[in-house]
């Protein structure tokens, strides 16, 4: 996920409010820069082209029948698991595909949400509600309607247990036809099962926001701490992916502490160290450098598919005692300053980051780093996103392809945890 030297990130909800906030039943909610994006044509032909077109009006209706907070907290935790439940069930061919959109698209997802979103925040409720309490609800319904809540991991010694992550689209004011192939890609393997000759594994996803704020908030440890402590359903191997360079795999070396300043999903920048948040296990002094843990001598090696898969070592760092940033192609040297990783600077090197940071707090002997896919890209007749159509054959085949290839290399992770 990147502008190559910018890999992607997130903004979202506080867990905490920090000033005391007003009862304001009746106050509804500015729609924020992604729900601005959604009464374009293209992601409404992508809602009515999927049939997920029903989803905020259905979601609204049930939301306007509640007449508490605590029912309002249930009917949201109700209604994202189904989101997320209807988007995987779609990508993997069960029940009705609800329009000729192709089964494999990420994007109804994204856009089904952004109007449930902005549901929530129009929503007029006809008892007290503080501002802390709906800023809550709807952190419920980002984490339920990503898969963030339900990594269903099986306990027991005969089956090995693996979390992949994928993002939201993004880059969408340049083209708001965009979809993700490491979103699609989590929806297409979440809760299979993948058959290696040292046993099965099982397979559970999660999606997050291209958002720097939702990142400093926690999301990211949030939604992995528990499967990554030690217990009967612990992590036996992790792979965060994301969308990266054109026409090549990469497995990302080496990860930095460091944000970029891209602009993300809400069009906010951040440049800055990446922010660990309080409470959560974390080394002291933060380290400057993670290192994956995939084998990424067997992946490239491996017949995985047609594209080129790299074990990609570049970073950039600025050398200790130095002021100046420089590439530095075989990884960090000592007591360097981290100014982007493998992966960039931007959102994709944070999760892999934070999630190998997180491996080692808690001591998790794993394979476990991030994998960037290709760029996936429209048809050669449509790429103009003013006149362009918002899929084509190529765009899905493309998309299709990583999907496949992203299940092999995982296939090789698999094969090698014990």
């Amino acid at each position: 996920m990147r502008p190559i030297r910018t890999l992607i990130a997130v903004a979202a909800v506080s867990l905490a409010v920090a000033t005391p906030a007003v009862a304001t039943p009746k106050a509804t909610a500015t729609p924020t820069v992604e729900e601005q994006r959604l009464d374009q044509a293209a992601p409404q032909e992508i809602l009515r082209r999927s049939g997920f077109d029903d989803v905020a009006p259905d979601f609204a209706h049930a939301l306007a029948g509640t007449r508490s907070a605590a029912e309002a907290e249930r009917v949201i935790t109700r209604e994202g698991r189904a989101l997320w439940q209807r988007a995987v069930n779609r990508v993997q061919g069960r029940g009705p595909a609800g329009g000729d959109l192709s089964r494999d698209d990420d994007r109804p997802l994204y856009w089904a949400r952004l109007g449930m979103t902005r549901a929530l925040g129009q929503w007029q409720p006809g008892f007290p509600l503080i501002d802390a309490r709906r800023a809550a609800l709807l952190d419920t319904l980002e984490r339920t309607s990503r898969g963030q809540d339900s990594l269903d991991l099986p306990a027991g010694k005969h089956i090995k247990r693996i979390v992949v992550t994928g993002f939201d689209p993004f880059q969408l004011d340049a083209d708001v036809r965009r979809s993700n192939p490491s979103g699609a890609a989590a929806l297409a393997l979440d809760g299979t099962t993948i058959r290696t000759d040292s046993g099965p594994a099982r397979v559970e996803t999660a999606v997050f926001p291209v958002r720097w704020a939702d990142f400093a908030d926690g999301t990211v440890e949030r939604t992995l701490l528990p499967a990554f402590r030690s217990g009967p359903r612990r992590v036996d191997a992790f792979m965060t992916v994301s969308q990266g360079r054109v026409g090549r795999f990469d497995v990302e070396r080496t990860n930095g502490a460091w944000r970029g300043g891209y602009p993300d999903n809400a069009n906010v920048s951040r440049t800055e160290t990446v922010p660990i948040p309080a409470g959560v296990p974390t080394p002291s002094p933060q380290p400057q450098w993670t290192t994956t843990t995939l084998p990424h001598e067997k992946i490239v090696t491996a017949d995985t598919g047609p594209v080129p898969v790299y074990d990609h070592t570049e970073v950039t760092e600025i050398p200790a005692g130095a002021t100046t940033p420089v590439v530095q192609p075989n990884g960090p040297t000592p007591g360097s300053t981290a100014r982007a990783g493998g992966g960039g600077d931007y959102l994709s090197n944070e999760i892999a980051y934070r999630a190998t940071l997180l491996r080692d707090a808690v001591g998790l002997k794993a394979p476990g780093g991030h994998l960037h896919t290709p760029v996936l890209q429209f048809g050669p007749g449509n790429t103009d996103p003013a006149t362009g159509q918002v899929t084509d054959p190529d765009f899905v085949h493309n998309r299709e392809a990583i999907t496949r290839q992203v299940r092999s290399i995982l296939t090789v992770v698999a094969a090698t945890t014990r």
